[in-house]
């Protein structure tokens, strides 16, 4: 008897369990047709380059660098071609998308699908459910991320409001890093010697260095801005392994979202974010001009993200002023 009563009660958690499961199918379905398809073609290709005086050859999506920003509301349907024109094999993940029963599409080569070899295309087809904020996507082959990767911008839906304060202006800000060498190479000498990747050049917003790296006057991301206006800044740390710190002179930030989700709100005068990891953050700038210059300070936004650097023959610091 015990035995029979076991039995029925796992048949009965079955059931339960399969009617659960087809409950949330259905919801994910309500979902889904709540949006529109939007269409994207990425084409990666060869590109030179140049920075801090050195111009080498890089893989880029649509001649870009970083990649053209994927727009969508959450509910939309996104149907993203990538053909490949570079010599590598190549695979898009699109990091931080839940990929609700589509798997096949998440984009790491040889666990979801066979990359996509040179001449090859192939069809990413998946929707937004239940996220909305900043995401981001990029090669997941090797270290090719290290150059192919944009942003990925989730609107609410349509006539649903952010739970914050409307922003004046929506900017991404791109945390990033440039290698004078081929990182294929860097890469493939770590892994045959066992040891740690050798470090970038320079990190980089929006794929420019700024004025304290050499030659990288002309190279600096500017953010003109209004007086007494509130800018939503879509952080995303593309760096390969750093984490990273962010702050804006005299000035505090609204943390008002995390990994495409909403928090609840609140402030900080600096950020620190992890590979990977993005996060939206409210700029208030200040009905004055504040005693440092404001839009100078922004120009160094760089200066949070050089390197730590120690002389020869001097006891380590982790301070950089």
């Amino acid at each position: 008897m015990a035995l029979l009563s076991s039995i029925h009660y796992m048949e009965t958690l079955f059931i339960a369990l399969v009617t659960l499961f087809l409950i949330t199918d259905l919801s994910l379905v309500g979902a889904a047709q709540t949006g529109i398809v939007r269409h994207y073609k990425l084409d990666i290709e060869l590109k030179n380059v140049t920075r801090l005086c050195r111009t080498r050859s890089i893989p880029i999506v649509n001649g870009q660098f970083p990649g053209p920003r994927i727009v969508a509301r959450e509910g939309d349907r996104l149907v993203i071609k990538v053909v490949n024109h570079i010599p590598n094999n190549v695979t898009i993940h699109w990091h931080g998308i839940r990929q609700l029963q589509t798997g096949w599409a998440d984009g790491p080569a040889y666990v979801t699908q066979c990359p996509i070899q040179t001449g090859q295309s192939y069809v990413y087809n998946f929707t937004i459910v239940g996220q909305r904020g900043t995401l981001w996507w990029h090669a997941h082959s090797s270290w090719l991320r290290s150059t192919i990767y944009g942003p990925i911008i989730i609107l609410p839906k349509r006539n649903v409001p952010y739970p914050f304060t409307k922003p004046y202006k929506e900017v991404p800000i791109i945390l990033g890093e440039w290698f004078n060498t081929d990182p294929e190479a860097i890469i493939s000498q770590a892994l045959q010697t066992g040891g740690g990747p050798n470090v970038s050049d320079a990190y980089t917003i929006n794929g420019l260095p700024g004025p304290l790296y050499n030659c990288s006057k002309k190279d600096t991301f500017k953010l003109k801005v209004k007086q007494g206006k509130t800018y939503l800044l879509r952080l995303i740390n593309a760096a390969m392994n750093d984490e990273l710190f962010f702050s804006i002179a005299n000035h505090t930030l609204t943390i008002v979202d995390v990994d495409a989700v909403y928090v609840k709100p609140f402030e900080t005068d600096k950020i620190v974010i992890a590979p990977g990891q993005t996060s939206n953050v409210l700029l208030n700038t200040k009905p004055y001009y504040p005693k440092a210059t404001f839009l100078s300070k922004l120009d160094l936004m760089s200066l949070a993200l050089a390197p730590l650097t120690t002389p020869p023959h001097q006891a380590f610091s982790n301070m950089k002023l």
